[in-house]
């Protein structure tokens, strides 16, 4: 894992063999922070990563100076690597939370200016993720979402869907 921008850009972290998270390739990662660069400022942002993995998305965005990140991630080895990662780096705005993000969705009471969720491409409930954000109230007026997912998904008649952006295998919906 490497961070492609900003601040820590050119750190590489190895998460090891027994991970099994998919991580957003480079080349998609530099696409996203391309077309963010150009329609946000990064240091009034706050920030929800869902479904953190390694938390790579995370690191990127405290790389290039978010105010503030929150991650969620449950499976116990993909966030050990994220803690030991956030220690080996010292950062303090960033708040890692080891939880299920459904149950998360559920009793979140903050608001974010940004949310990008990247959950498993076999998730059962993907196609529910959209709906859950925008019905939990937590995206400040404004506020994007980003939802990495397969190519067979297709959400652009939701009612908050914007634009899709495809990397390779990787593609990214924007909800406003």
């Amino acid at each position: 894992m490497r961070i492609v921008g900003g601040k820590y850009k050119g750190r590489i972290f190895n998460p090891g063999n027994n991970f099994r998270a998919r991580p957003t390739t480079d080349m998609a990662k530099e696409g996203l922070f391309n077309i963010l660069t150009n329609r946000i400022n990064f240091e009034e942002t706050d920030v929800l990563d869902l479904f953190s993995g390694t938390g790579s998305i995370s690191l990127e965005f405290i790389s290039r100076g978010s105010r503030h990140v929150t991650l969620i991630e449950s499976d116990p080895v993909h966030f050990r690597f994220i803690l030991q990662t956030i220690n080996s780096l010292e950062i303090e705005n960033i708040t890692p939370v080891k939880t299920d993000v459904f149950r998360f969705l559920n009793r979140c009471d903050s608001e974010f200016d940004l949310i990008f969720a990247d959950p498993p491409f076999n998730l059962k409930r993907l196609d529910e993720i959209p709906d859950l954000i925008f019905n939990a109230s937590i995206l400040k007026p404004g506020a994007i979402l980003i939802l990495e997912h397969p190519k067979n998904y297709n959400f652009s008649n939701h009612l908050h869907f914007k634009e899709l952006r495809n990397y390779g295998s990787v593609h990214f919906s924007f909800f406003q």
